[in-house]
């Protein structure tokens, strides 16, 4: 049998099931990534479910997301983190170090290896070749236990690439067409596998930019080949041991296909406030443009940041432009100030920030009032930045610079020049913010401050659940929606009753004092439920403040076993059309029985009923019965 890439590295992983579309498998997790904005809690769980030391090949911890340290409150999880990798065997990238994805990239990458991270953006690392994806913190704290991932063997997609990128239209610029033809749910179940004469034009954090936002079309992940690029930027990196070379058998054959000329694409715009929202450059060419900001896991690599300073020496930024660049690594940083690229930005007007996410979760650099913001970044939900009222645009660096150049948003081929730049044949490597562990068991103390809560305990699932609708919504309702993220937010992902205030917040005000008020019901969605983010505490929130079930037409594949595994049942509308004989406030009743075929709800307001499903196979039944995947695995030790 002739196999893609994805399938190779699937079944060299596979410890349960059969690589049918749609079926369960179970995969071996090689490497594990966490990050301080969703590893507090997946800590916390590691720590309960009870193992000494980590049992995965490699486990990481970084500190990128909560870098404002306002109060005590970041510095304390910083604090938490690297005191558990010390105790349990993580290996722990301290703040300042860069962005996870990033540095994973340039300093851990290891082509054929299985990589799981508690950020939906963990696809990165399929740009070197790695079969990398985002799940919930609970799922990566498993895995770091040794459990297996489950989850369902997705359809593989053949992207093939033709010819080469023209001057000023860049790897933003080609995940920008895959949005533009698939949306934000099109590749749901997916792995988007790349393939053709084109991958060879293309770097390896070119690629990382291009796997980055596959996860915004909703794909399982995305993963280029590893051929002499790989081998290249490994040996720059000083890892040229860890190359292997993993292309797809001539004759694989894929679930769907799709054909990018790259010579043919031209600079593209996500527009407010969707990713999937694609345009051409050319169609809102000079749109008056507020703030411009670089970097993000997406864009922050040192290609990207070259282009950025060679394109800025000599000019100037704007009058009314406020213009940030966030390197996503030291080492990025230490080679813009060695080649003196870094005077660049500065003389140009640019404000450089950390190594960190920053403006791209909402950590500081919020935009004005009803003002436009460009970014280099993967998403720009509305309030994401946080400004509600602001209309962010996600573009490439060569628009990006030139649009903060000018003032509008501007078609960067208009600037005439593209630089050639020179990458270093060997990085500078310092690795002095990564902190490896020591071998075998420690007696390293858990430093816990008051921001550290213990985890809440919920009970099995009740056979019988009643309630009222508490919410109704759209389509498309983002992790975002559902609990925010931002400075003021952000500090109390470690602390469950207090950031479950912020449930809902954003769409609804009210939800958190009805929610008590009612004692918990149900919530309604449409279709592509919980896209967006990685962060349980979406479904962690909801279940502490009683909410039973979810109904939806459709859910996002890392939201879905979420709540699964915090025991809160995902429900399907049999037919779309009975989304509307739900409204908020009606009260509802299901007898779950034993969960097996379709479910009839029964609206006690209306007197009707409606048909709904799980879809969810046996093992998860299972953990939803026991109230969630924690106590799942517990009654297996």
């Amino acid at each position: 049998m002739k196999l893609s890439i994805s399938e190779k590295l699937i079944s060299q992983h596979l410890l349960e099931g059969q690589m049918e579309p749609g079926e369960e498998i179970a995969l071996r997790i090689d490497h594990t990534l966490i990050q301080d904005s969703t590893g507090t809690l997946a800590d916390l769980q590691l720590e309960a479910i009870g193992v000494d030391l980590v049992k995965a090949e490699l486990c990481l911890s970084f500190v990128d997301h909560n870098t404002l340290q306002g109060d005590h409150r970041n510095a304390d999880d910083h604090a938490y983190l690297r005191t558990v990798a010390g105790r349990h065997g993580l290996t722990f990238s301290r703040p300042g170090n860069g962005i996870c994805h990033q540095v994973y990239l340039e300093r851990f990458s290891k082509p054929g290896r299985t990589l799981l991270g508690s950020d939906s953006h963990t696809p990165t690392a399929g740009g070197a070749g790695v079969l990398a994806m985002g799940a919930g913190g609970l799922d990566v704290a498993a895995a770091m236990a040794g459990e297996p991932f489950y989850l369902k063997m997705p359809i593989i997609v053949s992207i093939e690439l033709t010819g080469s990128l023209p001057e000023f239209v860049s790897a933003k610029d080609v995940i920008l067409e895959v949005l533009r033809r698939t949306g934000v749910k099109g590749a749901v179940e997916k792995i988007l596998e790349y393939r053709g004469p084109g991958v060879e034009t293309l770097s390896v954090p070119e690629r990382g930019t291009i796997t980055n936002m596959g996860t915004e079309t909703g794909a399982t992940t995305s993963i280029f080949p590893s051929d002499e690029v790989t081998k290249i930027f490994m040996e720059t990196q000083g890892r040229g041991n860890d190359y292997q070379e993993i292309k797809a058998d001539a004759d694989a054959s894929y679930g769907e296909e799709m054909h990018i000329n790259l010579s043919g694409l031209e600079p593209l715009v996500a527009l407010p406030h969707s990713p999937g929202n694609v345009a051409r450059v050319a169609d809102v060419v000079g749109t008056p443009v507020d703030q411009v900001c670089i970097g993000s896991c997406t864009n922050s690599s040192l290609r990207d940041l070259k282009i950025v300073a060679q394109l800025l020496k000599g000019r100037k930024i704007s009058r009314g432009i406020s213009l940030t660049v966030s390197p996503g690594t030291r080492q990025v940083l230490d080679h813009l100030t060695e080649s003196g690229e870094l005077g660049y930005l500065i003389k140009a007007g640019a404000r450089i920030l950390e190594c960190a996410c920053g403006p791209c979760i909402g950590m500081g650099q919020a935009p004005a009032t009803d003002s436009v913001s460009l970014r280099t970044f993967n998403r720009n939900f509305k309030g994401r930045c946080g400004t509600e009222s602001a209309g962010v645009y996600l573009v490439s660096p060569e628009t990006a610079v030139a649009s903060a150049i000018h003032g509008v948003i501007t078609d960067p081929r208009s600037l005439g020049h593209y630089p050639t730049i020179k990458m270093p044949r060997r990085f500078t490597v310092n690795d002095n913010l990564i902190v490896k562990p020591s071998e075998g068991k420690t007696d390293v103390e858990v430093i816990r401050g008051p921001n550290i809560r213990p985890l809440p305990e919920f009970p099995p699932l009740e056979e019988t659940l009643e309630g009222e609708v508490l919410l109704k919504l759209g389509d498309d309702i983002t992790t975002d929606d559902i609990l925010p993220g931002g400075a003021h937010v952000l500090p109390l992902r470690s602390n469950i009753p207090e950031i479950s205030k912020y449930t809902f917040k954003a769409v609804d005000p009210g939800f958190y004092a009805r929610s008590l008020a009612k004692g918990g019901g149900f919530v309604v969605g449409g279709t592509n439920y919980g896209q967006g983010s990685s962060r349980e505490h979406a479904a962690m929130s909801p279940k502490y403040l009683g909410v039973k079930a979810i109904l939806a037409k459709s859910f996002a594949r890392i939201h879905l076993t979420n709540l699964v595994n915090f025991g809160i049942v995902p429900l399907t509308f049999v037919d779309e059309d009975d989304y509307d004989k739900v409204r908020r406030g009606d009260s509802l009743r299901l007898e779950l029985g034993n969960l097996r075929g379709d479910l009839s709800l029964e609206n006690l307001t209306t007197g009707s009923r409606i048909r709904v499903a799980h879809g969810l196979g046996e093992r998860n039944l299972e953990v939803l019965s026991m109230g969630g995947k924690l106590p799942y695995i517990k009654s297996r030790a």
